[in-house]
């Protein structure tokens, strides 16, 4: 029990560094699909099914059946997206200065996650994994051309999921999973009071607490070599509650523009999916995965102040999304591992609806790692992936100042790379 509690206290730890980092999309949407580092070198291909190491408590905590003892799985990750902004016709409001383009609003972050898992019995097995779902940050130069649709965008979360694995049979194992999950938001843009009192700053903070979810898998070992994996996450509910904060120029007093508390409902949506395993021969394997994710969720970004007067909404309309993708790992020999792998990820962002704020479009993944065992107690696996990002057409024009927003259009230049590294101990 006394090591239980030890390795429960290091992911735990781990948690609260992944709260505190700043976090930025490179899935589609707003979503984290960087969970380990084992599986980005395949593009995240056959997640469901690998079931390779301890961090298969996010992809399908049946797979825990498939890890024999005690693990404890570390990985972290560097994304480094670039969002560049082309402007093509863009109008400032009326007496106001165009501005620039609002240079990269990407940059560098780190996501770190961890896992453990241990096997009680032939049949059973536990464990608990401390990881970030989703997250989002993009930032713009204070003058530029979308100032007062959006200047900084931040999202973080934090999920603690405690999952179970039992072994029904040699062919059949099921999973389930509690998530506790954590939220926090900060949205800030410039405010337009008009020709004469001039312009200002708008910040609005907010966290939730808790909410919960859960998660189930299905493993079906159809024959030695071949695997079949099927995992569903649930949407989570959040009320996340904080405070609206003006800069406000001279000729503006503060009942014009209030300070105070607010709150915004959000919906994290409901992922499922479908992997495959296939063992070829002793060097090469072949895996495949297709995710759905239910964005639609997502309809509008609403802000209340306290007392239930709408401060802001903005129509988001998402979109239902796919993700496919398929890789090949081969074995050079008993310490190395070489993996491969390429992804379709569908944007639930249409043209329509697209703001500065999440300017996302689809994205093709290129993806390459390798895993070096110095022993059969140590695995490290490292990986690399470029994401090539469809250009994003805007034609934003939402009144989201008093006196008007102005028109936001042109095309974003996108683009993500990230690098990941991993350590497991099995005990």
């Amino acid at each position: 029990m006394k090591y239980m509690g030890e390795r429960v206290g290091i992911a735990v730890a781990l948690g609260g560094l992944v709260a505190s980092l700043p976090a930025v999309s490179s899935a589609a949407g707003f979503a984290l699909i960087e969970q380990n580092a084992s599986g980005l070198g395949n593009a995240y291909a056959g997640a469901a099914a690998a079931a390779e190491d301890a961090s298969t408590i996010y992809f399908n905590p049946a797979g825990m059946v498939m890890i024999p003892g005690r693990q404890v799985v570390i990985a972290g990750h560097g994304i480094r997206p670039r969002a560049k902004f082309d402007n093509g016709g863009s109008i400032a409001p009326t007496g106001k200065a165009l501005g620039g383009e609002g240079g990269d609003a990407g940059d560098w972050a780190i996501v770190p996650n961890a896992y453990l898992s241990w096997t009680l019995t032939d049949r059973l097995s536990l464990g608990i994994g401390v990881n970030a779902p989703f997250g989002l940050k993009t930032e713009y130069e204070d003058d530029w051309i979308g100032r007062y649709q959006a200047l900084l965008s931040e999202v973080k979360t934090i999920n603690v999921n405690p999952s179970v694995a039992f072994k029904v049979n040699d062919r059949i194992a099921l999973g389930a999973g509690l998530n506790y999950q954590r939220a926090e938001a900060e949205l800030t843009r410039a405010v337009n009071f008009g020709p004469i009192a001039g312009s200002g700053k708008v910040k609005v903070e907010g966290e939730d607490t808790g909410s919960y979810g859960w998660n189930v898998g299905a493993l079906f070992t159809l024959t030695p070599d071949l695997r079949v994996g099927v995992a569903y996450r649930s949407h989570i509910k959040h009320k996340l509650e904080g405070d609206v904060t003006f800069q406000r120029p001279a000729l503006v007093p503060p009942a014009a523009a209030p300070d105070g508390p607010i709150y915004a409902k959000a919906t994290l949506p409901e992922t499922v999916s479908l992997s495959v395993f296939q063992r070829f021969d002793e060097r090469w394997d072949f895996m495949g995965d297709v995710t759905w994710t239910r964005w639609s969720r997502f309809e509008t970004l609403d802000v209340y102040r306290k007392d239930g007067t709408l401060l802001q909404s903005t129509p988001e309309n998402w979109d239902d999304s796919f993700r496919v993708s398929f890789g090949l790992s081969y074995r050079l020999n008993d310490a190395w591992k070489l993996r491969g792998g390429v992804a379709y990820d569908e944007t639930p962002v249409s043209d329509r609806y697209r703001t500065p704020r999440i300017p996302d479009e689809s994205r093709t993944w290129v993806a390459l790692g390798a895993q070096w065992k110095p022993t059969n107690a140590i695995a490290v696996d490292f990986g690399y992936a470029h994401l090539f990002v469809k250009d994003a057409s805007i034609n934003d024009d939402q009144d989201t100042g008093i006196a008007g927003s102005g028109l936001l259009r042109g095309k974003y230049e996108s683009s993500v790379d990230i690098i990941s590294a991993q350590v497991a101990f099995s005990f």
